[in-house]
């Protein structure tokens, strides 16, 4: 599993499957952390593959492929501009990369800010970013033969 660390931010690329509700636990238990208040507002979310392909076959699975280092610096970066955007006090992004099943969670997001505001704003344009803007190259897999996405990153 690749990690990366900046203040208010934790980034995890996971290789294997990961339980996004154990993932959020340890965050907000980090958020507390030697008795420090949680945050006021918080905005999650967790993003499972689809069992169909863009096309409407049945999708056997999804193949995340990127570029180590590059990939953490550019959600870094990301992060970084959104969370000064919005005021937000911290971030967890965690990602599958790899070969991802159907059923199974590809991401999650997860912000903290003072207010509700900020953090669904600042949740979902994170969110958008790393569908958008993050270098991840997909490959849907269906009947054995697999299709990459197109105009999926902009790498």
């Amino acid at each position: 599993m690749a990690e990366a660390h900046r203040p208010g931010l934790v980034l995890r690329l996971h290789p294997e499957a990961f339980e996004p509700l154990v993932a959020l636990a340890e965050w907000q238990q980090q958020l507390t952390a030697g008795g420090s208040e949680a945050p006021p507002a918080e905005a999650h979310f967790i993003g499972r593959v689809r069992g169909r392909s863009a096309s409407g076959a049945a999708l056997e699975a999804l193949e995340l492929e990127h570029y180590p280092g590059m990939t953490e610096a550019q959600i870094t970066r990301l992060a970084t501009a959104i969370a000064e955007h919005h005021g937000l006090l911290a971030l967890r992004v965690d990602h599958r990369v790899g070969r991802v099943l159907p059923g199974e969670a590809i991401v999650l997001v997860a912000v903290a800010a003072d207010r509700r505001g900020p953090a669904q704003r600042g949740g979902q344009e994170l969110l958008e970013a790393l569908k958008h803007d993050a270098p991840f190259w997909k490959r849907e897999w269906s009947n054995g033969v697999g299709r990459w996405v197109e105009g999926n990153t902009a790498y």
